[in-house]
């Protein structure tokens, strides 16, 4: 009778493990929602700068319009949800050539939230506290 015997090579076995892990990550890691910000009245906000900025006027459509004040309408930004509660919002953001921030937003009412922002605009440093509230529709 004749026995086989068989090694198992430890890294083979360890890389088959984290691929099969690998396999099932997507399903749980799922990007979060930022659906605190859908609950937020569309139409236009002013917001007021605590630094004493001269306020500014936005028109909201989804609430993510407050994640990146410093970088407008920098479409090629890249985000990565921080904290994603009931009543606030985390986002860290990178605008490639144009730095990034982390901004977090948090929700007071329908119509009233506080920004707290910081990070690096074209290639200066700022920090920034405002109040947004909402004061009719956009024009």
């Amino acid at each position: 009778m004749r026995k086989i015997i068989s090694f198992v090579n430890p890294a083979r076995a360890m890389a088959a493990a984290v691929a099969g892990t690998l396999l099932l990550a997507p399903a749980a890691a799922q990007s979060p929602s930022m659906a605190m910000l859908g609950t937020l009245q569309t139409g236009q906000w002013d917001i007021r700068y605590r630094e004493g900025s001269a306020a500014t006027r936005l028109c909201v459509r989804t609430g993510r319009e407050f994640i990146q004040l410093k970088h407008g309408g920098a479409g090629a930004c890249s985000r990565f949800v921080v904290e994603d509660a009931p009543g606030m919002v985390t986002v860290q953001y990178t605008c490639r050539g144009n730095g990034y921030g982390r901004t977090s937003i948090r929700r007071e009412t329908p119509a009233l939230v506080q920004i707290e922002s910081q990070g690096i605009a074209d290639g200066q440093p700022f920090a920034l506290t405002a109040e947004a509230r909402r004061t009719g529709a956009c024009r």
